[in-house]
């Protein structure tokens, strides 16, 4: 079974929401090199529909780019139920969202990658479908926003850290494993 990494940006109150308001000015050369490099881990990506609508419409015309090269190559599975077509290199996911993740997860493969915290994790995370929390943590701040694992059950959440890695500019990635 290929394993679901939920890949997030998070400030250090716990904000998960907008990182597009707030990341940016620490991501630099150190971080695109690790995001990059990640990729290669993973044969496919899971959204919800809000998710990729937004990188779609951000990223979907970037051309020339090691980084976004990368994502436009990979499959995308987007989890909506009011979404009826895709472009991007993207297949919506019908019927029931967790039966349609775990067949996902059945299917050979290296992994599946997840951007960003979302509606769609308090569906995944009760029926055990993410195995992987790769955290990045911010250097700062944000006061308001939806935060980390808000709206989850904590004993749905039994997590071990697995890795710490320093990416410059003041960022940290923890890598959590489901116990």
């Amino acid at each position: 079974m290929r394993p679901l990494t939920e890949a997030l940006f998070v400030s250090l109150d716990g904000v998960v929401e907008a990182p597009e308001r707030w990341a940016m000015p620490f991501w630099g050369p150190d971080q695109r090199a690790n995001a990059t490099e990640q990729l290669a881990s993973y044969d496919a990506f899971l959204f919800g529909r809000v998710t990729y609508e937004k990188f779609a419409a951000a990223w979907g015309a970037i051309t020339g780019d090691p980084y976004y090269d990368a994502v436009k190559r990979l499959p995308k599975f987007v989890a909506s139920t009011t979404l009826a077509t895709t472009t991007w290199n993207a297949t919506p996911l019908t019927g029931d969202t967790v039966a349609a993740v775990r067949a996902l997860k059945e299917q050979p493969g290296k992994g599946l990658v997840k951007y960003g915290f979302s509606t769609l994790d308090r569906t995944l995370i009760p029926h055990q479908l993410v195995d992987r929390f790769q955290i990045t943590v911010f250097p700062l701040i944000v006061g308001s926003g939806r935060r980390l694992f808000e709206g989850i059950d904590p004993a749905d959440l039994p997590l071990a850290l697995t890795a710490t890695k320093p990416l410059g500019n003041g960022l940290v990635q923890l890598t959590y494993e489901r116990q």
